[in-house]
């Protein structure tokens, strides 16, 4: 995969680099309520600052 693909789904959020979830599940190709399925089932294992959720205003 291209670098600049990846590099163009990074947006700018409350001042850290994120990917949202629909573009991060098009990336490994999977449906995003199935991304969203694999993070609940491993919140252990995932860092406290590896997802947020976003404001009205923000989207």
């Amino acid at each position: 995969m291209e670098l600049q693909i990846i590099h163009s789904k990074i947006h700018i959020v409350r001042g850290e680099r994120v990917i949202l979830d629909f573009d991060l599940a098009t990336l490994y190709d999977v449906e995003t309520r199935t991304l969203k399925q694999s993070v609940q089932r491993n919140t252990g294992r995932l860092p406290d600052d590896f997802m947020f959720e976003l404001s009205e205003a923000e989207i």
